[in-house]
């Protein structure tokens, strides 16, 4: 399973608590952003259209560990911009640690030899490297070439270290079921990762590129044809089985995307980490003040075609809980 035991437990019992409290709305892996800025120029990303000034701000380990305390969700997705570039990342990291929190440092890896000697390897710490395709591929996506080589390298070197290192990667409407199948391959059975996560991409409103994010139907063809013949069963999919059937189309859920709320430089993000609609000053004035019932598909034009994880996968997790057969499922991957 490429989720570990250790996390699965305390994620299911997480969940299990807030049933049995009967809240409604509760957050499962906080997003936070301790800065905007990143050393590539990714045509699919929008964080680095920011303002110079905003690009040249670092949030403090204080405000950063302050977040997850304020919001409590048992995961927290270290993100950016680049967040190796932020000069105090590994007092953030640390501090996540020390409180037992499971820690995905979102990066491109090309700035892990700089930082590697500043980190410690456990079990609550995993590198999330963003591979989007083989060479050619990522190199294109990224607009640099050399990058996948250099991540490959540095990903491997992680790993003799002893962390663990997972993977994200986005796939666009350029992309083919072989290339799906392709990438995975390669992280599977040849790196050899942890897990790896999978994001369809989606309308980001500041991506500079817009014309290559997917449709629902598009990415249900995508993934129905790349998970063909139990192939999805031999790949370390960083994923609950229940949102894989959702990419495939096999069921469709809304989106809950108060499940994982994005912290920034400006707070806490109304609704989503892809959307920007204001801003909170706290995880629980994000959830008094935000109309979630404007949201999702078919309530709002911006959410037709997303099938992204940030707002799905914290349905498709309650889901599993709610079933004893899905959790049985779930555990057996």
């Amino acid at each position: 399973m490429a989720i570990p035991a250790r996390q699965a437990i305390r994620v299911g019992a997480y969940l299990a608590k807030q049933k049995i409290l009967r809240r409604e709305k509760f957050p499962i892996t906080l997003e936070l952003e301790p800065l905007f800025a990143c050393n590539l120029s990714c045509e699919g990303c929008g964080k680095i259209q920011h303002p110079a000034d905003v690009l040249k701000q670092r949030m403090p380990v204080e405000q950063a560990l302050a977040a997850a305390d304020e919001c409590g969700a048992p995961v927290v997705c270290l993100a950016g911009g680049e967040p190796l570039m932020h000069p105090q990342v590994e007092q953030i990291v640390e501090g996540l640690v020390k409180r037992k929190k499971f820690v995905y440092l979102c990066t491109n890896a090309l700035l892990i030899p700089k930082k590697i000697d500043k980190l410690t390897p456990s079990p609550y710490l995993s590198f999330a490297v963003h591979i989007d395709g083989l060479e050619e591929r990522h190199d294109e996506i990224v607009a640099k070439k050399g990058v996948f080589a250099q991540a490959v390298d540095n990903i491997k070197e992680a790993q003799r270290r002893g962390f663990r290192v997972t993977t994200n990667t986005t796939f666009f409407n350029t992309d083919t079921p072989q290339n799906v199948i392709d990438v995975l391959n390669f992280l599977n059975n040849d790196l050899n990762v942890d897990g790896m996560m999978l994001s369809p991409a989606y309308a980001y409103e500041k991506a500079p590129d817009q014309e290559n994010f997917m449709g629902v139907e598009a990415t249900r063809e995508l993934f129905r044809k790349a998970f063909a013949e139990g192939r999805r069963k031999g790949w370390r999919i960083n994923h609950s089985p229940l949102y894989l059937d959702f990419l495939e189309g096999k069921l469709d859920f809304p989106c809950t995307a108060w499940g994982i709320p994005s912290y920034s430089l400006y707070g806490w993000q109304k609704p989503c980490y892809l959307m920007g609609d204001g801003y909170a000053e706290s995880y629980q004035e994000l959830l008094d003040t935000t109309d979630w019932d404007s949201y999702g598909r078919g309530k709002d034009p911006r959410c037709a075609n997303c099938m992204a994880h940030c707002g799905h996968e914290p349905t498709a997790l309650a889901a599993t809980l709610g079933s004893l057969r899905e959790t049985i499922r779930a555990a057996a991957r």
